[in-house]
């Protein structure tokens, strides 16, 4: 048998979307925007297996992503793997998280195994916590709010629209001088997504915000609601001379466009330690977990 993986096109996103909207995982990795924005760089393709929506890695030996879709998962899951059985494939899955695997155990008893992977972890918090920043934890992130207000009386916050992105565009631009892109290839791929996540937020239906200062942007960010009750945060960028930059777009941005969600998701840390030291401090609530399952060895 065989199953056609195709690209992800922005074309495909009602269609994606709609297999999307029938799960509630808080996984920041199963939204289309994300989808879109990183499939440049890591190639995932996706099909429509058994009326159910998997994902495809882009390696000589590929593995599969978790059927979702509201059909049956065990029937899709026995596809792909008569389809790695005939392509002489070792049958594995990613991006696997908790909730899922449980189920995988309940349909496949004792067959197959997970191992998490802790810099693919999505950071989860109450959002009033960070808008209010009450309390002695966040004793630190007010001080840097307040040092800001204090320097930059004439500080604004506004929604990103057509007659400020060519200055987030600038900002970005200058982010990428500042973190040296040409010669870290991370930081130079989050660069090209920040920049078609601003320049196809629209078609994306991306939501962005901006702090500015001295009449300067300074800082911007863009997520989007993720289910019904977690919004998501995609992008989130500032000079990093600006002190106090970064907790005011969070609070700001949060507090305009996320003050109805229980929770924000922040996304994983791809294992930077001083990205990984900064998610800590605002204290998360919980993490979303993501492992590569594969089969258990007689």
């Amino acid at each position: 048998m065989d199953i056609e993986f195709k690209r992800v096109e922005l074309e495909d996103k009602e269609l994606i979307n709609s297999f999307i909207k029938k799960q509630s995982s808080r996984s920041c990795s199963l939204c289309f925007a994300n989808i879109y924005l990183w499939e440049p760089h890591y190639k995932v393709t996706y099909s429509i297996v058994e009326n159910m929506l998997v994902f495809k890695s882009s390696e000589d030996k590929p593995s599969f992503s978790y059927p979702i879709g509201g059909s049956d998962v065990k029937k899709a899951i026995d596809t792909i793997i008569k389809y790695c059985e005939e392509k002489s494939l070792a049958f594995k899955m990613y991006g696997v998280t908790e909730e899922q695997f449980e189920v995988i155990n309940q349909l496949y008893p004792n067959e197959f195994q997970i191992e998490y992977n802790r810099d693919d972890a999505n950071y989860v918090y109450e959002t009033q916590k960070l808008i209010n920043l009450s309390g002695k934890k966040y004793h630190g992130k007010k001080n840097h709010i307040n040092k800001f207000m204090k320097l930059h009386e004439d500080w604004n916050y506004e929604d990103i629209t057509e007659e400020n992105l060519d200055e987030c565009i600038q900002m970005a631009l200058d982010w990428r001088k500042e973190n040296d892109c040409d010669t870290n290839e991370l930081k130079s791929i989050e660069f090209c997504v920040a920049l078609n996540a601003l320049k196809k937020r629209k078609q994306l239906d991306l939501i962005g915000g901006l702090i500015r200062a001295e009449k300067k942007v300074v800082a911007f960010t863009i997520g989007e609601p993720l289910t019904k009750d977690t919004f998501v945060i995609h992008i989130e960028k500032a000079y990093a001379d600006v002190d106090g930059a970064y907790p005011m777009i969070n609070r700001e941005f949060l507090a305009h466009h996320a003050s109805e969600y229980t929770y924000v998701n922040r996304e994983e840390d791809t294992g930077a330690e001083g990205l990984r030291k900064a998610k800590l401090s605002y204290k998360p609530i919980f993490m979303v977990e993501a492992g590569n399952v594969t089969r258990i060895q007689a």
